[in-house]
């Protein structure tokens, strides 16, 4: 299994960012431990996890404290012992797509090149726990919800929007590339 894990932890001074190894995680308050280890002293901390192309998981920790977790589909925690370890303890849904993401309106009148432009939702995305832990950075539920239920975008997509939206994407993009 294949995943990019990138801490970004924000100071006074600005967003910080670090590569998380998580190999040796044996549980969340592991992981948790790796995040508050990046910066002890950091207002935010976020952990952002991309694997294998097809699922997110974003954890944040308030002043090292206040574990909260999201999960772009409950199928991650199925899937791989990663995804076991990030979101296999979340039971509540995040919300359900349908609440959050409007239904394109097929009525008459529209053409065939109005739906291809029309994003589509993918209706096996399941996301998991707080969609709400970056609505005071910008990205509310609704939109964090909508760019993981979009068909087509990959992980790597929705963390570069979400890095965007909050001000941390160079950091994380320097992360990727190095």
């Amino acid at each position: 299994m294949s995943y990019f894990a990138a801490a970004v932890v924000r100071r006074p001074s600005g967003w910080n960012a670090a590569e998380v190894d998580l190999n040796g995680a044996g549980d969340i308050d592991e992981v948790a431990d790796l995040l508050r280890d990046v910066d002890q002293d950091a207002e935010i901390s976020l952990l952002f996890v991309e694997s294998d192309d097809t699922y997110l998981a974003i954890m944040r920790l308030d002043e090292g404290e206040d574990l909260r977790v999201f999960g772009s589909d409950s199928a991650f925690a199925e899937e791989s012992r990663l995804g076991a370890l990030l979101v296999g303890d979340i039971k509540a849904p995040a919300l359900e797509i349908d609440d959050v993401v409007e239904p394109v309106d097929r009525t008459a009148g529209s053409s065939d090149d109005d739906d291809e432009n029309e994003p589509t939702v993918d209706p096996d995305a399941d996301p998991v726990g707080d969609a709400d832990l970056l609505a005071d950075l910008g990205i509310s539920a609704h939109r964090l919800l909508t760019l993981c239920a979009h068909e087509g975008m990959l992980p790597a997509d929705v963390l570069a929007e979400v890095c965007k939206v909050i001000g941390c994407d160079n950091e994380v993009e320097e992360l990727r590339e190095a």
